[in-house]
């Protein structure tokens, strides 16, 4: 038997596409693999996402549009961490992921890395990035 773990994301507020095109569109080998949304008497909202898979640096992940409300949502104690190859790309991911979303962590050092930032982006997704 083969295992797979991916990371599944929960949008509730009927974001989960926008969030993984504009994810898609700040990676490497990054691409949407499957789509699907929700059809007239379904068990969701019409048009929303059933399940999205998506690829980030060849990393698989997959999300949904909730349709009943739930009373918690995505939390900094989880995070996405990357792992930057230049200083340019650190702070370009850094800027695009913290607009309109939350600043954790400031750009800097901590000791632990050459530069290091956490955000949390306009979805609420918690983002890690490193440069070693």
């Amino acid at each position: 038997m083969s295992q797979k773990v991916a990371t599944f994301l929960m949008f509730q507020n009927g974001d989960a596409e926008e969030a993984m095109t504009f994810y898609v569109s700040l990676f490497d080998d990054a691409k949407v693999v499957t789509l699907t949304h929700y059809g007239p008497g379904e068990d969701g909202v019409e048009g929303k996402v059933k399940q999205g898979l998506f690829t980030l640096a060849g990393q698989e992940y997959m999300c949904f549009d909730s349709g009943p409300r739930h009373g918690f949502t995505f939390t900094p104690s989880m995070s996405l961490f990357v792992t930057c190859d230049t200083e340019a790309d650190l702070d370009r991911l850094y800027a695009a992921l913290a607009e309109g979303g939350g600043e954790l962590m400031p750009l800097g050092s901590y000791g632990f890395s050459t530069k290091f930032g956490w955000v949390a982006d306009r979805f609420g997704v918690s983002w890690q990035l490193n440069l070693p």
